[in-house]
């Protein structure tokens, strides 16, 4: 893809014309769906035979019609709206999200996906406390033991999580980590049913977390957000009662998004 510098941005690429049409796109507001061709001059501060190539072109174009003396856009010019949505990738609307939500909480905020048996994780917030959970992006841990793959694996269908646990052999990585299948079993499960896992020091002595799953507004899980904490200041009821909220608050808002 082709990089432009900020120098590049000078007045001699300036595309005046271009600049007054979005302004005439965007004098009609929900008050004002409807104008005359002297109100929309008047709103712009254009001038009327300006504002008529304008509205003359965006006719031609489909993106607005006229109806007697008055112009107002048609469904057409919501696809400029979608073709920005569509060109963002997933971090593009994920990040920013996860960065308000570190802020408001004042702890550490992954995005994480799966990659075989193990979850990667995609994308970081940090806090402006001095200490932060330490989880770099990139870094995979084993699915069985976060809040993130047990989350993922339940979005995952029933076959598919048959032969991840077929396969999986869990480790006990600290003395609080699952490590029967039985038992990764229903804790996935619970995570499906719940919509959310929250584990207790399974992949790090002191390492508290809870996940949700990221959904597109279609309902499918494409990731999950997750909310790591030093037990030794946040403890599961904690999680359970406080962050909880705010994780899928934070979850929903980019499924809308997205």
């Amino acid at each position: 893809m082709e990089a432009f510098e900020e120098s590049e941005f000078n007045d001699r690429d300036y595309v005046n014309s271009l600049a007054r049409g979005l302004e005439v796109i965007a004098a009609f507001t929900r008050t004002r769906p409807k104008m005359t061709l002297a109100e929309i001059s008047r709103n712009t501060g254009m001038q009327r035979a300006a504002v008529r190539r304008f509205l003359i072109t965006l006719v031609r174009e489909g993106y607005a019609e006229k109806d007697d003396k008055h112009f107002y856009l048609k469904p057409k010019v919501l696809e400029l709206g979608y073709s920005a949505l569509s060109s963002m990738s997933m971090l593009d609307v994920i990040q920013p999200a996860m960065n308000e939500l570190a802020d408001t909480l004042q702890e550490s905020v992954f995005a994480a996906v799966l990659a075989g048996d193990d979850v990667i994780y995609i994308a970081r917030a940090t806090s402006e406390r001095l200490i932060n959970v330490g989880i770099t992006v990139g870094k995979r841990a084993p699915a069985y033991a976060v809040s993130t793959g047990r989350v993922l694996l339940a979005a995952e269908t029933e076959e598919v999580r048959d032969a991840y646990l077929d396969r999986v052999k869990p480790e006990k990585l600290t003395p609080k980590t699952i490590s029967s299948k039985v038992k990764l079993r229903a804790a996935i499960e619970e995570a499906r049913i719940a919509n959310y896992s929250i584990v207790d020091q399974e992949l790090e002595v002191g390492l508290g977390a809870i996940s949700v799953p990221i959904r597109t507004s279609e309902g499918k899980v494409i990731a999950a957000l997750n909310v790591c904490c030093p037990s030794s200041r946040t403890t599961m009821d904690d999680m359970q009662k406080k962050i909880l909220p705010e994780l899928m608050a934070t979850a929903q808002k980019i499924a809308v998004a997205l």
